[in-house]
């Protein structure tokens, strides 16, 4: 049996709205408002575009290995999606609303989904 870890994350970072800021990162985080919550996704985006090309193109990170670099863009990514799961907890989005577009998304062509947006 799979678990559904967005899902169990979605009611964790609801619950964490009532925490205290102190105890809890997540709710250091809505206490910060908004505008702090969305420097943090930005932020995430930055380290994953990154992390992304570092695995590309190791450059100055050629001493560490290929795997390290995947595992690192993966630490990222994992990072922006927390965050980004926390910006719509703030907007009151589920983020099944999220996996329900994607969903949706199966079978269309990109350019013809964007077309109707």
């Amino acid at each position: 049996m799979s678990r559904d870890v967005v899902a169990e994350l979605a009611t964790v970072l609801r619950e964490r709205r009532s925490a205290d800021p102190e105890s809890s990162y997540v709710a250091g985080l809505y206490a910060a408002g908004l505008n702090k919550i969305l420097e943090k996704v930005g932020e995430e985006s930055t380290e994953v575009i990154l992390a992304a090309r570092d695995v590309r193109d190791p450059g100055a990170q050629a001493q560490k290995s290929a795997q390290e670099l995947r595992d690192a863009l993966a630490n990222e990514v994992a990072d922006l999606w927390f965050h980004s799961m926390v910006a719509l907890t703030e907007c009151d989005i589920n983020p099944q609303q999220v996996l329900d577009i994607l969903a949706e998304r199966f079978g269309v062509s990109g350019i013809e989904e964007k077309r109707h947006r």
